[in-house]
């Protein structure tokens, strides 16, 4: 929608004599109807006319209290369509509606935000846009919100933005990085809306795909303002800071950048944007922020949407009004020039108007056998549209089915664990609980002896009482009697000491109890003995013994006793223990039903690590994919420099093609490591991205450098060359190619590059000059040696000339010693012109040392200009070797033809020249 200005302003009137109660009634009715038409679940785009009435509501009513009413009652969780429809109707009630609206909006956020979270955790096309669209708008309010200065409709003039963004850097800085993270998220609706739609034109036609492309009219009247801010305050903040600081922002920027215009462009080819929005052209390339002047280069993209209405809107009011005309107003006239001149030519038409109106009877007829063709498509492609969406129906039901299957299965099989397991231990516990009855049993049978050997006992006792009478007559009775009883007292001990033992194993409690009963026995025992000694010593201890007798009877009653008082701790704690079983068994069935729990749990985190796993890889390889797309593109443009004629008159120098040469070879070695660890782990490419980027640019500088160097080499070598680029070239486009493509990705080779690089590098070495052997650090001291050694061979072919002049004035006379001397005299002053030129040249190679060398040595100067150190110490030998073959020349005839040659070379030069050693046509002097 444009804009509320172009509604007539009698949509905003109220009639005369309504009363403000049916006024708002009447309102709140036309804003029910407006939202129940704008927003529902059917697959079309929201109608202009009803988010129209919305908007003008809010501007009617100065905020969103009725919209946001009406709205909280929708049901908006049970439709992805229907909160589709919803968050688009709130994006354009936020930009064009009343401004109160924003903090309107402000109370809803968690409404909003948990309509997000709710169908983004569900596999919904439009729930996935839903959950998108919801956090571009709690950005929106946010942003708004905290920077009042921006309305919701982004449209400030340029003194506003530099108002707000103030002069202090860090606010600058803060509110680019939130301009940022506002176009994120506007990019981010626009890319999942085109990702959903089929990248055929004709989609843009259908009613499923306007209903997803209608919301993204708002998204580029949003995206154009942000663009022109975040390159205003982009180079606001370069002006302050330097540019290390904000090569984070510039890349940023220019990832935005490249989205943006690629969505303007998508966008601009769909006929359903054509008719409804004029989508500006972005620049082919970003601002260039280190260039303050590029700032008036930037053009404000300005988005443009048609002033006349769709065919289908109807102008509607808020409020019941009367439309008819006034009485007595006179009706329109069709045709306005007839009504004043009269028809042309009286009443009569030329055939050309009956031709005229002929055709555009047969163009009407035309016209409308075309809107019943489309029309008919249309049809069809409902049809077909609803045959694929109940197949995708039946798909998707299919899918929920087998899922359940296997939860299903999966329980099953978890259950039938589970039986197991207490199968299992079911037999353990009953394995337990006989062996326990055995236990009890025999424990039983051990008491029912030691009951008995009481008995014995007592019967024993009682037989020595009715001898003691006479005690004389019965004492080898009476020995047998103790041996007897300390007989049955040893096995009562024994016995005891058995169910102690026991009693020590089932009940630990008992053991105090136990030890105590052996020590009474132990003292009872000792009563016996001593009972045996008085009744061998005297008769008299019959008596004795019988009280000890009535004493033991007493004792063995209260042990008898602590036995009933043993049996039954014995099954109290057998009830303890059985009570303990079962709340064992209650415990391990919880435990088993929780343990099933963790394990769902832990299976549904399982897959979703996997498939964010998945993600994670398929987001590497789209990296790698793009990279080995640019690494493609930049080799390509450097295979292609090897053919381009305005490449020729490009050079290089074999020592800057050797050293890029062995730079690509190390990226190569690099590369290899990246592929390597990429394949050992394929969810981190950054090793093999990074080798892969050094790699594409290293490569083609060395085929460009390549191409240059043979424009200056002789033919086969340059022939050698130029095919060895070539081959560079085929072989790392090959090798990025493969890196584009999953399959063949294993296979990649990276270092069958390294072959066509080192013969580009033995022939870079094969073309550099062959020059002296001497190191570069010898090379200062040489020059100086060199001329020296000049100076001295030109002072002695000087001398040895004179001395020749002199031999001459004596061997000879007349016309031969005119000859010679003018011979000699010439010679003479070649030698004198030549002192001149090795005396000018030092001087001047002293000023080019002193003027180039800067903070460096004079070794340090030679050193680093070797090329032309070594071109200068050949000169220096050249001139020196000839001077002294000129004296050294042989008599008569020769000596003439070598006099006449340097008179005839003196002769052609007026003054002395510098001279230069033979040197490539590449050679350039030290700067």
């Amino acid at each position: 929608m444009n804009s509320i200005k172009n509604v007539p302003a009698r949509v905003l009137s109220r009639r005369p004599g309504h009363s403000l109660e049916a006024e708002r009634e009447q309102f709140d009715k036309t804003q029910a109807i407006s939202i129940s038409k704008a927003i529902n679940t059917q697959e079309a785009p929201v109608k202009e006319k009803h988010a129209r009435r919305i908007i003008l509501g809010t501007h009617h009513e100065k905020g969103a209290f009725t919209f946001w009413s009406y709205a909280i009652g929708l049901p908006l969780p049970s439709s992805s369509i229907l909160s589709w429809k919803f968050c688009h109707v709130l994006h354009k009630v936020l930009r064009d509606g009343h401004p109160n609206v924003l903090h309107d909006c402000q109370r809803y956020r968690s409404n909003i935000r948990e309509i997000g979270d709710l169908w983004g955790h569900l596999h919904d096309r439009y729930g996935q846009l839903v959950n998108v669209y919801t956090k571009l708008l709690l950005t929106k309010i946010a942003f708004h919100l905290k920077h009042p200065q921006f309305p919701a409709g982004l449209e400030v003039t340029d003194e506003v933005l530099e108002k707000a963004a103030g002069t202090d850097v860090n606010n600058i800085f803060q509110l680019t990085v939130e301009m940022f993270d506002y176009m994120d998220c506007e990019l981010k609706l626009s890319e999942s809306v085109f990702r959903q739609l089929n990248t055929a034109i004709a989609v843009s036609q259908m009613s499923s795909g306007q209903c997803r492309l209608a919301p993204l009219i708002q998204v580029i009247q949003d995206c154009s303002h942000l663009y022109h801010y975040t390159v205003k305050l982009m180079f606001k903040l370069h002006s302050c800071l330097s540019a290390d600081t904000l090569q984070g922002h510039r890349d940023r920027f220019h990832e935005q950048f490249h989205s943006l215009r690629n969505f303007f462009r998508r966008a601009s080819d769909m006929l359903y944007f054509k008719r409804l929005i004029q989508i500006p052209r972005l620049p082919e390339g970003p601002p260039n922020f280190l260039r303050a002047s590029a700032l008036a280069e930037h053009i404000k993209p300005v988005v443009v949407i048609p002033e006349e209405a769709p065919e289908d809107e109807e102008p509607e009011t808020l409020i019941e009004i009367s439309t008819g005309p006034p009485a007595g107003e006179p009706a329109v006239v069709a045709d306005l020039f007839e009504q004043t001149f009269g028809p042309p030519n009286g009443s009569m038409k030329d055939d050309r108007d009956l031709q005229i109106e002929t055709l555009k009877r047969e163009v009407e007829t035309l016209r409308a056998e075309l809107e019943k063709i489309k029309l008919e498509a249309q049809r069809y492609i409902s049809q077909l549209k609803g045959q694929v969406n109940t197949l995708e129906a039946e798909l998707e039901e299919q899918r929920k089915q087998k899922q359940k299957a296997l939860v299903d299965n999966e329980q099953l099989r978890h259950e039938l664990a589970q039986l197991r397991a207490a199968q299992l231990e079911g037999a353990r516990n009953q394995g337990l609980r006989e062996e326990a009855e055995k236990k009890a049993s025999a424990t039983e049978a051990r008491y029912n002896r030691l009951k008995e050997k009481h008995s014995e006992l007592i019967n024993t006792h009682a037989e020595l009482l009715r001898k003691n009478a006479d005690t004389a007559k019965q004492l080898t009775v009476t020995q047998q009697s103790q041996e007897e009883v300390a007989r049955v007292k040893e096995q009562l001990a024994f016995q005891m000491e058995q169910v102690k033992r026991e009693s020590e194993m089932k009940l630990e409690e008992q053991s105090d109890q136990l030890e105590k009963l052996k020590r009474e026995l132990e003292a009872k025992a000792g009563e016996l003995v001593r009972v045996q000694e008085v009744l061998s010593c005297t008769e008299q201890s019959g008596s004795e013994l019988s009280s000890r007798l009535d004493t033991l009877s007493a004792e063995k009653d209260v042990l008898s006793s602590a036995v009933r008082q043993r049996e039954a701790d014995l099954l109290a704690a057998q009830n303890l223990v059985r009570e303990k079983e079962e709340a064992l068994s209650q415990e391990r069935q919880r435990n088993s039903q929780e343990r099933g729990e963790l394990q769902r749990q832990l299976a549904d985190k399982e897959s979703q690590e996997q498939g964010l796993q998945q993600r994670l890889l398929d987001e590497q390889f789209a990296v790698l994919w793009g990279t080995a797309a640019e690494a493609e593109r930049i080799l390509q443009d450097a295979v292609s420099k090897l053919d381009d004629p305005l490449h020729l008159r490009c050079t290089s120098s074999p020592d800057y093609l050797v050293s890029r040469a062995q730079a690509a070879l190390e990226a190569v070695s690099a590369l290899e490591k990246g592929h390597t660890r990429y394949l050992a782990s394929r969810s981190d490419a950054s090793a093999l991205v990074a080798a892969l980027t050094q790699f594409s640019h290293l490569a083609a500088d060395t085929i460009v450098n390549g191409g240059a160097t043979s424009h200056l080499a002789p033919t086969d070598p340059a022939d050698r060359l130029i095919d060895t680029c070539r081959e560079c070239g085929t072989r790392a486009l090959e090798l990025v190619g493969q890196l584009q493509d999953q399959q063949a990705l294993q296979q990649a080779q990276p270092g069958l590059v390294r072959t066509p690089l080192q013969g580009i590098l033995q022939l870079g070495q094969e073309l550099k000059p062959k020059s002296l052997d001497v190191h570069q650090e010898e090379l200062g001291a040489m020059v100086d040696k060199e001329m020296a050694a000049t100076s001295a061979a030109i002072e002695d072919a000087v001398q040895r000339i004179e001395d020749m002049m002199n031999q001459a004035r004596h061997a000879s006379s007349g016309v031969k010693l005119e000859v010679n001397e003018r011979i000699l005299n010439s010679c003479t002053d070649l030698m004198k012109a030549i002192r001149l030129l090795v005396t000018t040249s030092t001087s001047l190679q002293k000023e080019i040392v002193e003027s180039g060398r800067g903070a460096a040595t004079q070794q340090e100067f030679y050193a680093k200009n070797s090329r032309w150190t070594e071109g200068l110490i050949s000169a220096s030998k050249a001139v020196g070797w000839g001077a002294t073959q000129l004296v050294y020349v042989a008599p008569g005839s020769q000596l003439t033809r070598w006099c006449f040659i340097l008179a005839s070379t003196k002769s052609s030069s007026s003054a002395p020249t510098r001279l230069r050693p033979a040197q490539p046509s590449w050679w350039q002097p030290p700067r």
